[in-house]
């Protein structure tokens, strides 16, 4: 593991960030600050954040991979995908009505959940070993938010403010994966009925279980994996859309039905 900020420091910026998701005032780049920032300096703030927020009773129910896709890559001008836990507090159910005003400046994009049938650990995982471990796939919806303002981010940023994670939308429909081939799962994003987006399961690093597997091995030598029940998130299919109070998001996938956000 490569750190280069000190245990106090990375403390520090997990306050900053923790204080500016409950203010809702945005931050300046952390790499700002630390222009040398690696991935692993990135999980040490995020680790100070999921500290503060299981002290106040939240918990873990998964994880999220964020920045999979090309178009997401080039949006934000960074070339890895990033990592966090999914919180319970994160979770909302499909259609439900969701708060705009929790967010500070919220984006959109549809994604394919997997959720677990079985541990999955570093640092050989591959992706017979998670389709294995898989009980089902969902249609999902996620939320990205940035507590670091107008989204200047770097790999650093978005790594210690929870993978730009705001909240996430499970469909309840939870789809084995027995007879078709999750990269070819393709999906139409609507904004109030307008298509705004399309996609397939392959943009998620080529094919989604294959992110899953990028994520095992990349939690591995930070000394976590994945538990069986946890819901992953796998990525955005497409570049991230804005969203407005009053705005209904729905993707529709082929196989794995439809979701919906609705914002308030």
């Amino acid at each position: 593991m490569t750190t280069t900020l000190s245990n106090e420091r990375a403390d520090e910026f997990a306050q900053r960030l923790y204080d500016a998701m409950h203010t809702l005032k945005p931050t300046s780049p952390l790499t700002d600050d630390e222009p040398g920032m690696t991935l692993e300096d990135g999980y040490l703030v995020q680790q100070g954040i999921v500290r503060r927020m299981l002290d106040a009773g939240d918990r873990i129910v998964g994880y999220k991979l964020g920045l999979t896709s090309r178009p997401m890559q080039e949006m934000l001008g960074i070339s890895s995908p990033d990592l966090a836990p999914v919180m319970a507090s994160h979770v909302n159910q499909d259609a439900f009505a969701i708060e705009t005003a929790q967010f500070i400046s919220p984006k959109m994009e549809a994604e394919i959940a997997f959720i677990l049938d079985a541990d999955l650990n570093g640092p050989d995982c591959t992706v017979a070993d998670v389709l294995a471990a898989t009980r089902g796939v969902s249609a999902a919806l996620e939320i990205v938010d940035s507590r670091v303002a107008d989204w200047k981010i770097k790999l650093g940023d978005t790594v210690s403010d929870m993978a730009s994670c705001g909240a996430i939308v499970l469909s309840g429909n939870v789809v084995p994966l027995t007879d078709f081939d999750i990269r070819l799962v393709g999906m139409v994003f609507t904004r109030n009925g307008e298509v705004v987006a399309t996609g397939a399961g392959g943009a998620a690093l080529g094919n989604p279980a294959a992110a899953i597997a990028w994520l095992v091995n990349t939690l591995h030598p930070l000394g976590e994996g994945l538990k069986a029940g946890h819901v992953v998130m796998t990525g955005a299919l497409h570049a991230a859309v804005p969203v407005s109070t009053g705005d209904v998001f729905r993707a529709d996938f082929d196989r794995l039905g439809p979701v919906t956000a609705r914002m308030s």
